[in-house]
């Protein structure tokens, strides 16, 4: 029986001093490049009333979501996925706003997904949402800034996977699926699992070229010829209209420069049927799921009462971060310039030296000395601080620089002119 005072639940994890410091690291690059795109910062709850996420929204599975009751009764969900959050805020907040609305947002979401999968219940998204354009062009620049984010955020080789919702919603309708078949045929192509799909056709009333080309889906995978191979197994109106607009959007994406990390996967239909349009996933080796999803909700928004089309998607930052680390990109962490070390006559120096400093933008510590100048050099560098100045008397100070170890003594009146320069 584990010792529930000392371990965290299934699902979730502490991070150290220097995960969190990548991980603060990764969120403010790619929030830099957020802004460059002209998308501005908002902030929604962690915890939402269940009716902004119940499944009519065409949002995650019910079981997976993480639900209680305030004390008035109300049913409330910690979010899984943050887009209906966005959602309701703009149709909130921004009746009257002029199109288009960009935002972006930097937070946590849950999902209480099956033991066995191992995966993170509790995890963080960076992503935007570009609201108010139905465009070929807003398509493009979404997944170029997410080609963007990711080589700040410091990967090399990574891709994006472009698919199309209206390619599969265009066969479902041809063959006359209803929501609930339709669901359960996009979950079983989104898994992967042939066998189920193969199933699951035998049982439907279509013709056998149709169900061929859903057996035909997952194999739809590769560059952009692949949308030419869509347009022959297939007459259906909805569908070819939605391979053209990939194909133009794969063009700017061109125009962008980017289509060497740019891919097609007509099977990939994602598990939130919110999506209307071209959704999209990214990938890099070191992890075993994608650090990107997203794509094209025209319909998402009208349910919140306000009407217009969106475009949106989140990078996963843990998963990312687990993928940065395999791959061993380094990071920059936050480090402690120097510490201070005094005794009881010089904390009065120390202190006016620490402020000094720390209005000069150094990261400073000070400790009133209870360990010998070894000891405090050995912990210096265990916490990779990057050297001691200690404040022996009025007159004298000795400084270790602890990546060199080089020590010397500077008189107290020149460091605290230092200081103030």
């Amino acid at each position: 029986m584990i010792d529930r005072l000392l371990h965290t639940p299934e699902g979730v994890r502490d991070l150290n001093i220097s995960e969190t410091s990548k991980k603060l690291e990764l969120q403010n690059r790619i929030g830099s490049v957020f802004h460059r795109y002209g998308f501005r910062d908002i902030q929604t709850p962690t915890f939402e009333y269940y009716d902004v996420f119940n499944h009519e929204r065409g949002t995650v599975d019910i079981r997976e979501m993480y639900k209680f009751f305030d004390r008035d009764g109300n049913i409330l969900t910690l979010r899984p996925d943050i887009t209906p959050s966005i959602a309701r805020y703009v149709s909130t907040y921004f009746k009257n706003e002029e199109t288009p609305i960009r935002v972006c947002y930097i937070g946590n979401t849950f999902r209480n997904g099956k033991s066995y999968q191992g995966k993170l219940r509790e995890f963080t998204q960076a992503g935007v949402e570009l609201i108010g354009i139905n465009s070929e062009d807003a398509d493009a620049e979404i997944i170029a800034m997410i080609i963007n984010s990711l080589s700040i955020a410091g990967l090399k080789k990574f891709q994006i996977d472009l698919g199309q919702a209206g390619f599969f919603k265009g066969l479902t309708e041809e063959a006359g699926l209803d929501v609930s078949e339709e669901e359960e045929l996009r979950n079983f192509i989104d898994e992967k699992n042939f066998i189920a799909v193969e199933e699951l056709l035998s049982k439907y009333n279509m013709s056998d070229d149709l169900k061929q080309v859903f057996l035909d889906l997952p194999k739809l995978f590769g560059s952009v010829e692949v949308i030419e191979k869509a347009r022959k197994l297939t007459n259906n109106k909805k569908a070819l209209e939605s391979l053209d607009r990939l194909e133009k959007v794969y063009n700017i994406l061109c125009d962008y420069g980017v289509e060497n990390n740019i891919s097609f996967d007509l099977g990939l239909v994602n598990s939130l049927n919110y999506y209307t349009g071209i959704i999209f996933r990214g990938y890099t080796y070191g992890t075993g799921v994608s650090i990107v999803d997203g794509g094209r909700y025209d319909t998402l928004l009208k349910q919140f009462g306000k009407d217009v089309p969106a475009i949106g998607f989140a990078i996963v930052i843990d998963e990312l971060m687990s993928a940065i680390e395999r791959q061993k990109i380094s990071l920059p962490e936050y480090n402690i310039d120097t510490l201070i070390v005094y005794n009881q006559q010089t904390r009065k120096q120390a202190i006016k030296l620490s402020e000094e400093f720390r209005s000069n933008g150094m990261n400073v510590q000070i400790g009133l000395l209870d360990k010998n100048l070894e000891e405090n050099i050995e912990y210096g560098k265990k916490q990779n601080i990057g050297g001691i100045m200690f404040l022996k008397n009025h007159d004298e100070v000795i400084l270790v620089n602890l990546e060199t170890m080089d020590k010397s003594i500077v008189a107290m009146n020149e460091l605290l002119d230092r200081g103030e320069e």
